[in-house]
């Protein structure tokens, strides 16, 4: 074996070590923070920032109303003739369903601890584990929605703008997640979402060529408008009374408009992960 061959299994040895470490570390936290943490229960909140009132959401259906706005407006763009995005779902449902069914099993837990609880003002009354019916198709309908993003900007944005700062903004935004997440350790919502957010990304950056993580990252900041807008409807910026309300001792207690910071850091994982197993059955790698 050549210098050369033992210097790259040495890296490649290394960096798995390090991203199953970050992997597991994060895993660790969350599974002790769970054990050792008790939510106060019949604490969520009502009284949230508003920006404007749209009286056409007062409804039963108001979250239902989302999912058809979001769904069918991706959905007739998807046969445009320079994206075909249709003729790229088939890489789509595998890991919907596999991701979705992590955060399933996540949103379940987290709203029978009451960190967070849905107001049955707005959803159409279908409940299954204690979820309405229109929060399990929010896993369908967002990834959806935002993986049409990044395909679109992947096809009309030829150069990638972010990928000489990428190796710069991936460590940062790990070391950001992971001490946010031991800061705020007490708080259940934060600690688990950025704690998981960081372990996921710092193995997907010693494991993976992030080829087109740059890209993800790209995607995630301009689908976090309408994402806020979305968002900004289900905790309460636009209606009476937020869809779905948070324990204040279990979220950072820092809101952009009324969305929870939390929010775009779950959302951000979600997406991670979605991506990844999307571009790993598209294009036969990591």
């Amino acid at each position: 074996m050549t210098k050369k061959h033992i210097f790259t299994s040495f890296n490649g040895k290394a960096s798995t070590f390090l991203g199953g470490g970050f992997l597991l570390l994060s895993i660790v936290l969350v599974a002790i923070q769970w054990g050792i943490d008790s939510v106060v229960p019949e604490q969520l909140m009502i009284n949230v920032p508003r920006v404007s009132n749209w009286n056409f959401m007062e409804s039963h259906r108001a979250y239902l109303y989302l999912h058809i706005f979001t769904f069918v407006s991706v959905f007739s763009l998807s046969f445009d003739k320079n994206v075909h995005y249709y003729k790229k779902w088939s890489f789509l449902w595998l890991p919907t369903l596999l991701v979705g069914g992590f955060f399933f099993g996540w949103d379940v837990v987290i709203t029978a601890r009451e960190v967070w609880g849905f107001n049955h003002d707005y959803v159409t009354g279908l409940f299954f584990l204690g979820l309405p019916m229109e929060e399990w198709l929010f896993f369908f309908t967002i990834p959806f929605a935002c993986v049409f993003i990044y395909e679109c900007l992947n096809f009309y944005i030829k150069r990638d703008l972010l990928k000489r700062v990428e190796p710069f903004i991936t460590p940062t935004l790990i070391f950001v997640f992971l001490s946010i997440g031991l800061f705020f350790f007490w708080h259940q919502y934060t600690a688990t979402t950025f704690l998981l957010a960081g372990g996921v990304l710092g193995g997907h950056y010693y494991l993976t060529d992030g080829r087109y993580r740059s890209r993800f990252y790209q995607a995630y900041l301009v689908s976090w408008i309408p994402f806020m807008l979305v968002n900004g409807v289900l905790t309460g910026g636009y209606t009476e009374q937020p869809i779905v309300q948070y324990n204040p001792e279990e979220y950072l207690g820092i809101r952009i408009t009324s969305v929870p910071l939390d929010d775009s850091v779950y959302n951000f994982l979600l997406l991670l992960l979605i991506i990844s197993g999307y571009e790993r059955l598209k294009v036969g790698r990591w």
